[in-house]
Order: C-alpha cells, then structure tokens, then sequence
C-alpha cells in the first residue's frame, strides 16, 4: 500500500534488552530515545510504553517506541541523521534484539 494525502507514517521499534542490561543502562536508553524528537527535524509525534499485555506473546521485547512522521522523506532524514545514528551506537551493549516496522496509518 502506498501513501495516501491523510496518511501519517509511523515508526515502531521494539527493544528487547539483554538479561544483564541494569536498571540504569534501560533508563539511559529510554532517555536517550525521548531525546530524539527534539534533537531531529521531521518527527511530529513521539511515545513510548513498557509491555503491559497478560497474553504473554510479546516474544521478549519489553520496550516499544512510537514516531510519526509526515513523508517518507522525513523518516529517512532521521534514520540517517547524526543525532540518530549516534543513538544507534549506544544500543549494543544493551539491547538483545531490535525489531522496527514502519507503516502508514490507515
């Protein structure tokens, strides 16, 4: 499905984090992500949550995180932009597995 005039586009990244990632390297990358919006241009909307479903089918991620973006064009400005790529960086240590899924908002 493309892009309709109405759509929004939104980006979702889960986090699962490493058994051994403390308390504080969880908060610094929950902070360091809540940073974002406000450190590159183009994201319009920006939440975050921990996983509070009793189905127990969340597969390990723990952590999700939600932009909106206008176009395309802005989201892929962010992927690349310096601020996020060096968010990227500090995920390592951490994070057991990342997963991201962008779609547009129906």
């Amino acid at each position: 499905m493309t892009q309709t005039t109405q759509s929004l586009l939104r980006h979702v990244v889960l986090f699962s984090f490493k058994a051994e990632a403390s308390a504080e390297q969880v908060d610094a990358i929950v902070i360091g992500f809540g940073a974002l919006p406000q450190a590159v241009p183009g994201v319009v909307a920006y939440e975050w949550g921990t996983n509070v479903s009793p189905e127990g089918l969340n597969a390990g991620f723990t952590h999700c995180f939600t932009l909106t973006f206008n176009s395309a064009e802005d989201r892929d400005a962010y992927l690349v932009h310096p601020n996020h790529q060096a968010f990227v960086e500090k995920l390592g240590p951490v994070i057991e597995r990342p997963l991201v899924i962008d779609y547009w908002a129906q």
